[in-house]
């Protein structure tokens, strides 16, 4: 069956391709941005993974661990190296003089300074650097560096499995959304920007996600573990260097209240910007027809200048706190030099806590400055969370009802009875309709564009529910309580009895055979070669390379316009539905392909009830009732002749379509 066409009058406006006019139209009301929520509930995506969290967490605090144990380590093997050339500047004294001799000596000579760094040390005088003890400490390192490596890598990959599960479960919870989601939201959002939802913003936010956890994880545990090292160096130092964390609080939370509106702000406007060139390179044959070139490229250069102006000022924006944490770690590291010397100087520590020190203090502003760098990230990926959940709380289509109800599969005679139904609560737009198709008949609906055709074979498909009244599916022979509402039954039921060809064409990328095949999946090669034969397919596939196994592209162009039709047409015989539904189904076909196909349909729809939307009256001249409808309201009903004698609205556009073109009140020729 061909994909549903937007209902008369249920859309707002539309450009040249159909999509909504004005920039933004047709969008959701963009929410008021809420950072905490729209985190927190991403977050709860992770949920069904903590115990791989679990897993991720202890390798973070072993990778961690080890490398903190590490600048302590390598600090010892410099107090080893400078214990070593110390030594040797005592090589001349006497055998057997102790280091506590030595310092004694300096004190006795007034060289206090020299004997308390001295204290910070252990030497035996004329020794030299132990190389033994050194290689052994520096094999220590290496091992730690390995060992902190390979936790890291195993962390990165356990966690790289954890955010694309998430996002592959995030993905299926929005497939299954869409499915769920009413007509009337495709009616109101563009293709465009509802792909960019479905594959940038949940692209991004898996991103996010990527570069953000591991990081933030590693960071956290990072500043935990050297501030921890880093009070038992030096508390003073440890002080000093925890000035670093509320200014890098402050110095985050000002930047990232102004950067994440921005953010929010890129990702409509990628949105929008999507939906604009979906639309324009869909409808590019339009473009190029009408001469709206210039105007496409002007529109796109709007949004896109709208895209550059978000994105520009939320990277520029985020891309201070980096340099800002920078600046504070430098700050930091030059009153940590200085203290840290006085301090040798003062005997209070050794070089090469000193040294460790410096490097912890490196390594306690480097996860502080990757927090605030990720900040840019995480409100990016936050930004897109929020366009997606917006998706995903969208009103849905009522449920089918539990237990639902069924009726004999023969049942194909349809009634509206007081029907009313509107698209917007103020605008009347059908009110009151009655009607009865019995079975195997011919319903015609005519009337001027507006009036509600489209409407009603909605209404029958339950792509929308009618306000009052109700559509009831009945037996040929009548059931006992006059039939049963549809909405009593389950949607899949009642749209496995229907069949349905629209005026616009949808064929998928793939084969000519399996686009017949998707009428009904099982069908057997033969009965799929008889609906295309019924429907005149197999005339023309056989002049094709490679017959029923051409394969056609995504807008399947190497067919014909009327050829595409006949192969939807087919693709409704192939499904045997007991109500078929032509909305102008033969349109795009010649006249000689639509005599054969009206014989064929004649045939098919033998017991079968058959809806035909028809503005060609010449097409519809054989039906069993013709409905005139008005502003959703029928106001004629009869056959053809009946009609004609009736000399009423059908009447009038009879003639309208067949008398002769107006002359603009030119004066008429001359004769002979």
């Amino acid at each position: 069956m061909s994909a549903p066409r937007p209902a008369a009058g249920a859309a707002p406006a539309r450009g040249p391709m159909g999509g909504p006019m004005g920039r933004g139209a047709g969008m959701p009301v963009q929410k008021a941005q809420n950072f905490g929520a729209s985190a927190k509930r991403l977050l709860v995506h992770l949920r069904r993974e903590n115990a791989r969290l679990v897993v991720v967490i202890v390798l973070g605090v072993f990778s961690v661990a080890l490398s903190v144990v590490g600048p302590k380590l390598l600090g010892e093997g410099t107090n080893l190296v400078f214990a070593g050339f110390v030594s040797l500047q005592f090589a001349d004294a006497p055998a057997g003089t102790t280091q506590q001799q030595i310092m004694d000596q300096l004190i006795a000579n007034g060289q206090q300074e020299q004997a308390d760094l001295l204290s910070t040390m252990t030497f035996a005088p004329g020794a030299g650097i132990d190389f033994a003890a050194l290689g052994q400490l520096l094999l220590l390192v290496l091992a730690v560096y390995i060992g902190a490596s390979i936790f890291g890598w195993l962390q990165a990959r356990i966690l790289n499995g954890v955010v694309q599960r998430a996002m592959h479960r995030l993905r299926i919870e929005v497939e299954e959304k869409i499915h769920r989601l009413p007509l009337a939201y495709f009616d109101r959002v563009q293709r465009g920007e509802l792909l960019s939802r479905v594959t940038n913003d949940v692209d991004n936010i898996g991103q996010s996600l990527q570069q953000t956890l591991s990081q933030v994880v590693i960071s956290l545990l990072t500043v935990i573990g050297v501030l921890v090292m880093m009070f038992v160096i030096s508390p003073l130092l440890a002080v000093i260097a925890l000035v670093t964390i509320p200014l890098t609080i402050v110095v985050t939370v000002v930047v990232a209240r102004r950067s994440q509106a921005l953010f929010v702000t890129q990702w409509r406007a990628t949105g929008v910007l999507n939906a604009r060139v979906e639309e324009t390179f869909s409808g590019h044959s339009v473009v190029k027809v009408f001469g709206h070139q210039r105007e496409a490229e002007t529109d796109f250069a709007a949004e896109n200048e709208e895209v550059y102006r978000a994105s520009f000022g939320a990277q520029f924006l985020s891309g201070i706190i980096m340099p800002a944490m920078m600046f504070i770690g430098n700050l930091v590291y030059v009153a940590i030099a200085v203290v840290g010397g006085l301090q040798v100087a003062g005997g209070m520590l050794s070089i090469g806590d000193v040294q460790a020190f410096i490097q912890y203090s490196r390594q306690f502003t480097q996860p502080l400055s990757q927090l605030g760098s990720m900040a840019n990230l995480l409100q990016s990926g936050v930004a897109s969370a929020e366009r997606v959940f917006e998706l995903l709380d969208e009103p849905e289509q009522t449920d089918d009802p539990e237990p639902a109800e069924t009726v004999p599969a023969e049942a194909s005679t349809l009634e509206f009875r007081d029907v009313s139904f509107r698209y917007v609560a103020d605008t009347p737009l059908i009110d009151d309709l009655s009607l009865r198709a019995a079975s195997g008949s011919t319903v015609a609906i005519v009337g001027p564009t507006g009036a509600g055709k489209t409407t009603l074979v909605n209404l029958v498909m339950r792509f929308y529910d009618v306000d009052e009244g109700g559509i009831l599916l009945d037996t040929a022979s009548g059931l006992p309580d006059g039939g049963l509402d549809t909405r009593r039954m389950t949607r899949d039921d009642l749209r496995a009895r229907t069949g349905m060809v629209l005026q616009d064409t949808w064929l998928f990328a793939g084969t000519i055979r399996e686009n017949i095949a998707y009428g009904r999946p099982d069908a057997t090669e033969d009965e799929l070669v008889a609906a295309a034969s019924a429907a005149y397919v197999d005339r023309f596939v056989h002049a094709l390379p490679d017959g029923y196994d051409t394969v056609l592209d995504d807008e399947a162009t190497n067919l014909s316009v009327g050829e595409r039709q006949l192969v939807t047409i087919a693709r409704a015989f192939l499904a045997d539905p007991r109500i078929l539904i032509l909305d102008e189904a033969t349109s795009s076909v010649d006249t000689r392909t639509e005599l054969l196909i009206q014989r064929a349909m004649s045939r098919l729809r033998r017991d079968r009830t058959s809806f035909v939307i028809a503005h060609r009256l010449s097409t519809i001249r054989d039906a069993d009732l013709i409905l005139v409808m008005e502003s959703g309201a029928i106001v004629e009903q009869g056959t053809h002749d009946d009609l004609l004698r009736a000399r009423g609205a059908y009447w009038a556009l009879y003639n309208a379509q067949f008398e002769a073109p107006a002359d603009d009140g030119a004066e008429p020729a001359p004769q002979g």
